[in-house]
């Protein structure tokens, strides 16, 4: 099937039985939910097993999703209860930078001393570190927000909170972000 089916269309034919569908979908959303994830939970592996978990639920569930929320809302929704279940038997060791972006970024000046690149790497182990370091709640919208560009109604639906708490667990975390990056700039 073509990726360019709609969500609407590929659940349509998926539920009618057509397999080829439902793998659409799995293609078109797979590496942004397993990004989200391993950064959620600092390990590679558990990411992908809670990845597939939650495709494997989707597809049995799919008779149970409502058109009113947008698909991958909802398959969102069942990665991060996945998540949040496996969390609870195990707390994540570090998160992990899956975005090629920060590797990649160029010094603001041509000249370089060989320590910055250290010295940058260590912001960025830093920073990871501090956001590991920040309760479950406030880590998810952290990472769906910052790191994968949600707005506050995508955040709300995929937790289930009202957007109001996603403003105020953002304002927390970041509060406690910066509480945390302040003694690495003293």
């Amino acid at each position: 099937m073509a990726d360019q089916h709609t969500d609407a269309e590929c659940i349509a034919k998926a539920r009618q039985g057509e397999r080829a569908a439902f793998d659409t979908l799995v293609l078109r959303y797979q590496d942004r939910l397993f990004n989200t994830l391993a950064r959620l939970m600092g390990s590679s592996d558990d990411a992908l097993d809670i990845a597939q978990d939650a495709f494997v639920q989707a597809y049995v569930k799919l008779d149970t999703f409502k058109e009113t929320a947008a698909f991958y809302t909802w398959l969102y929704r069942i990665a991060f209860n996945l998540a949040m279940s496996h969390g609870r038997k195990r707390r994540p060791l570090t998160i992990m930078d899956t975005d090629d972006t920060t590797r990649n970024i160029e010094p603001a000046s041509t000249a370089v001393s060989p320590s910055e690149p250290l010295e940058s790497a260590e912001r960025v182990a830093g920073v990871q570190a501090a956001i590991h370091d920040l309760a479950d709640e406030h880590r998810q919208v952290v990472v769906l927000r910052e790191l994968e560009g949600c707005d506050y109604e995508q955040i709300a639906d995929i937790l289930e909170i009202p957007i109001g708490t996603v403003r105020s667990r953002l304002f927390r975390a970041r509060a406690c972000l910066k509480e945390k990056l302040a003694t690495m700039v003293d």
